[in-house]
Order: C-alpha cells, then sequence, then structure tokens
C-alpha cells in the first residue's frame, strides 16, 4: 500500500495540555512516522507519514485530542510520503 504524507496544524488550547506527547504516542500506536512540534504561534504543527488508513484515523484524533485539549481548528496539507522519516518524534 502506498503511504502518504499530511501536514496538520491545529488550533485552540492546544499548548501546555500535554498535544505534543499525546500525538506521539498516538502516531507510534498506527505506525506513523514523522513529528510534533509546538509553533511560536500557540498552535501545534505535525507532518504524518503512513498507510491512508492509519494517517486518516490520525487527523480524526487531532481534531479532539488529548482530554484537557480544546481543538478549534485542524487544518491540512496533503502531499506524497518522502520516506525520510525512520519514527515519529516530538520537536523543540
Amino acid at each position: 500500500m502506498k503511504h502518504i504524507r499530511v501536514q496538520v496544524i491545529i488550533s485552540g488550547l492546544v499548548q501546555g495540555v500535554f498535544f505534543r506527547a499525546t500525538t506521539e504516542e498516538e502516531a507510534q500506536k498506527r505506525g506513523l512516522v514523522g513529528w510534533v512540534k509546538n509553533r511560536p504561534d500557540g498552535k501545534v504543527e505535525a507532518v504524518l507519514e503512513g498507510p491512508p488508513d492509519e494517517v486518516e484515523s490520525m487527523i480524526k484524533w487531532c481534531h479532539q485530542g488529548p482530554p484537557e485539549a480544546s481543538v478549534e481548528k485542524v487544518e491540512l496539507q496533503r502531499s506524497e510520503a518522502t520516506g525520510e522519516f525512520y519514527g515519529f518524534e516530538m520537536k523543540y
């Protein structure tokens, strides 16, 4: 199955609520690769690569996030997977 890549930008109360750590855990459970980081503008950004069904499952999760989060908006940019990642990590 061909892998896909999605850049996700999540807005709302998403920093300081374990969004990055939980995103890392959820992505690893789904076998996805890529990264997640806090942005200076208060949003969380992630790049997800993997099987389409698992990426779509992760996108759905991003609309809710961890219990402490309050997601207002999820922006997506889809592209072809690059294969540049070997795991999923939290960036600082």
